[in-house]
């Protein structure tokens, strides 16, 4: 273990949203200095989400958006170069509350409970995840097959196969969500030629399965829709699911001729196309029931600003119903990749590319970017109401760029392009409000990281950190206490990042990420233990550093779990998971724990890495493809192993 050192400082959550980058200019650098509140810049608000008058309608702004959009090879940031376009995989509070009790704090809240959860953003909003429990049971799916183990026993005491006897489909990620009995897993499932729905058919689809687990385990339904999954939140009774599908527009083969020429075919592919190439199908079952259908125009929306490349769609399930039904959609006619949730609301983000002419359809698309935010409202069962809508400069790192507290919208981006030296970027964060139907800056920060980008940000209530990086990590504390004029109050200045920020007991921090010399390059895992009591002077207490080492957590928090009533960290590292413990000041090591080799087809065997960690009663349980391990976490000893078979 490498111990830390006191380094020089210097002075220095849920709506529903669907954050949508657009290729509007970024503001220029502020000149204040980092802790100077900048005004806030000017609004860039959208009208909001607009229904359509009727289908004829639809299609027409459709059409119109779409041939605005479209180029030579072309949409922007499309996931195929030509022939089919698939989906591209992939109320106010106290001021005075303390800073374990801050929103996002949910591993410090479950100090007492017997058994871990998911590492959710916030309480009451649960996020799928490769593995679950309710403390009596561990539910988890691999190779497609769902299992169900008695964490007493140590037995598996349920299985369903959920292939429907496609090899391929043992090879992809389920993810789940759990409610009492029951389960609802997610999946992507492949293009298949003899789908009757075209959609699915040509771009994959999501898929979700409800599973009643209450003797043996049953598939009561099922529900696909063409698209990939974004995200999913379960709220109360209610999950709901965000699906991105791409226009079913089937763009010709690059041909001889100019960019003009090919532009103008791929305009006439988008004028004969009908209004259902942007309305996604779906399927569902109950039983032997199969109904088919398609999202209706009157349940599609507008924005102000739209490619027409691409439909959102928010669907809506009850899981304590015996079905799926057809999900109660919602769509708007936009982007996303982000799902920021609270308990009564849910954002959806993502990014709307820069228009790419005359130039091949492999190169990235520009950085220069705007991200429009919409809010819904999920307090309530069934279908999201939307609230609001509004604009920031930038783009997001994930949904931990996003905080809702006391009656405001917290949004961290970075501006500008960050090639090179980096010298083009800086970094902010800002404060909005809603105002009617429109989200409205109320104030701002501005000047972080010049030539740099964020790696992590963390939000605890009315204070917020944030971690950019090049070649040395500043981890900025900010005060968000007054929305119109928040302030840098500290910084710390060390090498490497935190890709993934904790909050823990005592007003402390923990950090994961990778060390890295003083030109920026990388040495391998580090875990940073900050104390952050003091705003105006965040101090390092230790630092656990493993050359050459990394872990899924610095981009999956659901990888990571803390026990805060032992100060157990269970850290999937390369393979394995290393156990750590956190003290008031330091951090040391227990041990490692690694799972055997698992037989795959031909005879060859792997070590698949193990992903995922829980606890039961006091018993670590680690999870992988090749099974799941019950382990004593204060010596990382060996106390049961059951394998996928």
């Amino acid at each position: 273990m490498k111990r830390g050192t006191k380094l020089a400082t210097t002075g220095g959550s849920l709506l529903v949203l669907t954050l949508l980058a657009g290729s509007m200019a970024v503001s220029q650098s502020s000149p204040n200095e980092p802790g100077t509140p900048t005004a806030p810049t000017a609004p860039m608000v959208p009208v909001g989400l607009v229904s359509f008058d009727s289908c004829a309608d639809a299609l027409a702004e459709l059409r119109a958006a779409a041939t605005a959009s479209v180029g030579p090879y072309g949409f922007a940031g499309d996931a195929v170069l030509f022939g089919d376009r698939t989906a591209a995989i992939g109320g106010a509070e106290s001021k005075a509350r303390t800073f374990a009790e801050a929103p996002g704090d949910a591993a410090v809240r479950d100090a007492g409970a017997g058994h871990s959860t998911t590492n959710n953003h916030e309480a009451g909003a649960d996020e799928p995840d490769l593995v679950k429990t309710d403390g009596r049971r561990i539910v988890t799916v691999t190779g497609g097959v769902l299992r169900v183990v008695d964490p007493v026993t140590r037995r598996v005491t349920g299985r369903l196969d959920l292939t429907d006897d496609r090899e391929e489909l043992r090879w992809q990620e389920h993810r789940l969500l759990l409610l009492g009995d029951r389960a609802l897993v997610l999946r992507e499932d492949p293009p298949r030629p003899a789908d009757s729905l075209r959609s699915i058919r040509r771009a994959g689809a999501t898929r979700l399965l409800l599973i009643d687990l209450s003797a043996r385990p049953q598939l009561l339904g099922t529900y696909r829709v063409g698209g990939s999954t974004v995200d999913a939140r379960l709220t109360g009774r209610t999950a709901r699911v965000a699906v991105r599908t791409s226009a079913q527009l089937r763009f010709p083969p690059m041909a001889e001729g100019t960019d003009r020429v090919r532009t103008e075919r791929n305009r006439a592919v988008i004028a004969r196309a009908g209004v259902e190439a942007w309305l996604p199908e779906y399927e569902w079952t109950a039983g032997a029931e199969r109904h088919t259908g398609r999202v209706g125009c009157d349940r599609l929306n507008r924005p102000d600003r739209m490619t027409g490349s691409s439909t959102l769609t928010v669907l809506s399930f009850d899981l304590t119903a015996d079905r799926l039904g057809d999900g109660d959609p919602v769509a708007v006619a936009a982007d996303a990749d982000t799902v920021y949730g609270t308990a009564t609301s849910l954002y959806l983000a993502g990014r709307r590319p820069a228009p790419i002419t005359g130039a091949p359809r492999w190169q990235p698309p520009s950085t220069e970017q705007v991200t429009d935010v919409y809010q819904f409202d999920t307090a309530e069962p069934g279908r999201p109401r939307f609230l609001a809508a509004g604009s920031v400069p930038g783009w997001l790192i994930n949904q931990y760029a996003l905080s809702e507290w006391a009656g405001h919208l917290r949004v961290a981006t970075t501006t500008g392009e960050f090639v090179g030296d980096g010298t083009a970027s800086e970094s902010a964060v800002r404060v909005l409000r809603r105002d009617g139907g429109a989200l409205v800056p109320t104030g701002e920060i501005g000047g972080l990281g010049r030539g740099e980008r964020i790696y992590s940000v963390r939000y605890l209530g009315p204070v917020a950190y944030v971690v950019t990086f090049r070649q040395t990590d500043p981890l900025y504390a900010l005060d968000l206490t007054d929305p119109t004029a928040p302030t840098v109050t500290g910084e710390l200045k060390i090498t490497g990042y935190s890709a993934y920020l904790h909050p823990l007991p005592e007003q402390r921090l923990l950090g994961v990420g990778q060390e890295a010399d003083r030109q920026g390059r990388t040495k391998g895992l580090q875990v940073s233990l900050f104390d952050v009591r003091d705003p105006g002077r965040p101090n390092r207490l230790d630092q656990w550093h493993l050359p050459g080492g990394w872990s899924q957590a610095e981009y999956d928090p659901h990888a990571f779990l803390y026990r805060p009533d032992t100060g157990l960290v269970a850290l999937p590292v390369n393979d394995g998971v290393r156990l750590l413990r956190v003290g008031n000041d330091t951090i040391s090591e227990i041990g490692e724990v690694t799972h055997p080799a698992a037989s795959v087809r031909d005879g060859v065997r792997w070590a698949p890495p193990v992903r995922r960690s829980l606890v039961v009663d006091d018993v670590l349980w680690t999870v992988s493809e090749a099974g799941l391990r019950a382990t004593d976490p204060a010596s990382a000893r060996n106390l049961a192993w059951i394998a996928a078979t």
